[in-house]
């Protein structure tokens, strides 16, 4: 998918108005709530990017950060980092995502494993992963919704 210079630019204007929007009263319930922010923030990347909503106990939306950038076929990611961060906002949970510039969500072998370590280190420190999603161009693939979480 490939968007002009202009299109650029409104896709990043409404990405900082919805982000601006979401504070500690926006809860995350399911996949739904964080599909707005996902598809106007990764569908146009074209590198895999890896982001998470960082929740407290009720769900509300503490932060939401880019952890890391990839390539055009994969990102990689640290669980520390990750660790580090939700333990920096205090969060009881997290919602994680990445996007797949080839538009297709069905996660890999490799997505799934970290999301699995990502479960196990979190939950070490009683940090629990809501959900994992996966933006390719307009679809969202829920890990949680398919029953991988």
């Amino acid at each position: 998918m490939k968007f002009s210079a202009e299109e650029l630019n409104i896709i990043r204007q409404a990405d900082a108005i919805i982000a601006g929007k979401i504070t500690t009263t926006d809860f995350i319930t399911g996949a739904d709530a964080a599909r707005s922010l996902l598809r106007f923030r990764l569908a146009a990347e074209p590198r895999e990017s890896f982001c998470a909503f960082f929740l407290n106990c009720h769900n509300g939306v503490i932060a939401f950060e880019e952890l890391f950038k990839g390539t055009i076929s994969s990102v990689t990611v640290h669980p520390r980092i990750v660790l580090q961060r939700a333990l920096h906002h205090n969060a009881a949970a997290v919602v994680l995502a990445h996007n797949h510039p080839s538009a297709n969500t069905t996660p890999s072998q490799a997505d799934k494993l970290i999301t699995e370590r990502l479960a196990q280190v979190l939950g070490m420190v009683d940090v629990k992963v809501l959900d994992h999603l996966i933006v390719g161009g307009s679809d969202i693939y829920s890990f949680a919704e398919h029953g991988l979480i």
